[in-house]
């Protein structure tokens, strides 16, 4: 059975406004390439896929220059066989290995998890947070750089859980810049 894991970048105080955290170093840069090699399908809900995609791809068709963390995961990205966007609005995807659900999430979860292949990746904050109150995340990477925002969009903002999450610490990893890596298997 193919596992669903949740990754982010996280400020300390709980943010996940990409444009609040900037940037990742090279090193956190290359930790997320890693990950997204790994992924056989990335699961997105409508705002998270609309900052992924054209961008990402439009990386990866204008390389140029020295490799560098940023253009390898565009590369990782675009190589990514599966992306299922869950939205109720979004009228059309782009791209031939994308499709658009607008129901039964629990149902279709389920569904990916039984398919051979790569694991099951997703990110953003509505989706994620729906995916924990119906228990299908299966690992959690949260990368907290070391940023105090102070406001924006929080991570599991809106969550509501019939009962608290129990998660197991398997990894964790400080790296050159101060981004703490902490990695969580569901219990």
């Amino acid at each position: 059975m193919r596992k669903l894991i949740f990754a982010i970048n996280t400020t300390l105080d709980g943010v996940v406004d990409h444009m609040k955290i900037g940037p990742p170093d090279q090193e956190t840069g290359e930790y997320f390439v890693h990950l997204t090699r790994d992924a056989g399908t990335f699961l997105y809900g409508r705002k998270t896929y609309q900052l992924m995609v054209p961008y990402w791809p439009d990386v990866a068709k204008n390389l140029s220059g020295p490799t560098t963390a940023r253009t390898e995961f565009a590369q990782a990205f675009v190589a990514v066989d599966n992306i299922v966007v869950f939205s109720r609005s979004l009228d059309k995807a782009e791209g031939k290995n994308t499709r658009i659900v607008r129901t039964n999430l629990h149902g279709e979860i389920l569904k990916l998890k039984q398919e051979k292949g790569k694991d099951i990746h997703t990110g953003g904050v509505t989706l994620a947070s729906q995916l924990a109150e119906l228990g299908l995340i299966d690992e959690y990477r949260i990368v907290v750089h070391p940023i105090v925002a102070g406001e924006g969009r929080r991570l599991f903002e809106g969550i509501n859980l019939q009962e608290k999450l129990q998660l197991k610490l398997v990894e964790s990893k400080t790296f050159k810049s101060g981004c703490v890596l902490l990695h969580y298997l569901k219990q």
